[in-house]
């Protein structure tokens, strides 16, 4: 057993010493072999919460939202200017805020900025000082288009406008204007925090409808200029804020631009808007009407007054035509309110919920256009056409 281990040992000696000399020839063993490939180190499949600031370039010392954002101001600050209106009862002069509309020298800004001035000065961002004209106002709308005189068209840098119809609450909203008239190209960032407000103009007895409601700073001054989405497209033009202390307490309202690309054209060409007019008074369905006219209905709205000269009469709408009190909330003793008018529930193919639901329809709507008034009268439902006409 000895003399055959010593062989053995010899052996296994032998065979590993052939394995070492054959590997330092290089030689390929010919038992066979599986390749490995090497696994790939994959990123982590987190997602980012919303509230992270977004990637950007290593060589960036801004992450993405704030690239984003100075290069929409370098892109539409331009477009930006600031207004003086010179008024003979104010010798310091109003300001405010417009952009470049085309390349014609056309400014859009707010009627209420430019109503009743002797003299208007746009400045630009590179303190530009050019003289304009007033082309164009309407006040409904609070819209109003100027005209730059002898103007470099170097200077004309015209703004992207976007469709209002699709903003959406919760999208980013970007507003740069000149607040209270000292602080010109200025930015803030919000969203859109409402949209569809219907709101009373402060300069007409008619209400301005769709309008977009933010939470970026505005501030007086910042009237006239341009509410923007996150591309830089004009989705809005500021006019006016609810606040107890006049300046920003995060309800800012705005024009719809789809009611820019519908009025400011027609400012431009003819100086006015008309504006479609049913020549009706009312207002939304509430539950202490309901209660208290005893009503059919819960929702609409109740034409409580019909204008003699509207086409609403000629067309047979009739409007309240007694007096009775009600306990209106809000009063502690009754209120004495006209009852026996017509109820809208629809106008043409759209349900009429509120009063508002009115508003919004006809301001897309046309002087000379008819409209099918739906409507609920002595707890009956009929269908009255009335041709909509200028309003007064």
């Amino acid at each position: 057993m000895g003399m055959n281990g010593r062989h053995f040992h010899k052996a296994t000696r032998l065979v590993i010493s052939i394995i070492a000399i054959l590997g330092m020839l290089g030689c390929v063993c010919s038992l066979p072999v599986q390749l490995v490939k090497p696994t790939p180190t994959l990123p982590p499949t987190t997602t980012p919460s919303p509230s992270a600031p977004l990637a950007a370039d290593s060589d960036s010392p801004w992450d993405a939202e704030e690239q984003l954002l100075i290069d929409l101001y370098k892109r539409v600050g331009p477009s930006v200017v600031s207004i003086i209106a010179e008024r003979e009862d104010a010798p310091e002069g109003t300001t405010g805020s417009g952009f470049i509309y085309d390349y014609e020298g056309s400014v859009v800004t707010n009627f209420h900025v430019v109503e009743g001035a002797t003299r208007v000065l746009v400045l630009f961002s590179d303190d530009t000082e050019v003289q304009a004209s007033v082309v164009g106002l309407d006040k409904d709308s609070d819209l109003a288009v100027l005209r730059l005189e002898d103007v470099s068209p170097d200077l004309l840098k015209p703004v992207d406008l976007g469709d209002s119809s699709q903003v959406q609450v919760g999208q980013r909203a970007v507003a740069i204007g000149n607040p209270f008239g000292d602080f010109a190209q200025s930015m803030t960032v919000g969203i859109v925090s409402a949209v569809g407000r219907v709101v009373r103009s402060p300069n007409s007895l008619f209400s301005n409808a769709e309008l977009i409601q933010t939470d970026a700073a505005i501030n007086p001054g910042n009237s006239g200029g341009p509410l923007l989405d996150s591309k830089g497209q004009v989705i809005g033009v500021n006019t006016l804020i609810r606040s107890t202390v006049q300046q920003s307490s995060g309800v800012g309202l705005a024009v719809p631009v789809n009611a820019v690309k519908r009025i400011v054209p027609i400012l431009i060409a003819r100086g006015y808007y008309p504006h479609p007019w049913l020549g009706i008074r009312g207002r939304t369905i509430e539950y202490w009407l309901v209660e208290g006219l005893d009503l059919p209905v819960d929702r609409g709205a109740l034409v409580t007054e019909v204008d003699l000269d509207g086409p609403s009469m000629a067309a047979g709408v009739r409007g309240g035509d007694r007096q009775v009190p009600l306990q209106v909330p809000g009063h502690d003793e009754p209120v004495f309110y006209p009852a026996g008018g017509d109820i809208i529930i629809g106008i043409d193919d759209q349900q009429v919920n509120s009063f508002d639901d009115i508003i919004t329809y006809l301001q897309g709507a046309e002087v000379g256009q008819t409209v099918v008034l739906r409507i609920l009268r002595d707890r009956g439902e009929i269908e009255i056409p009335v041709k909509l006409a200028e309003r007064p």
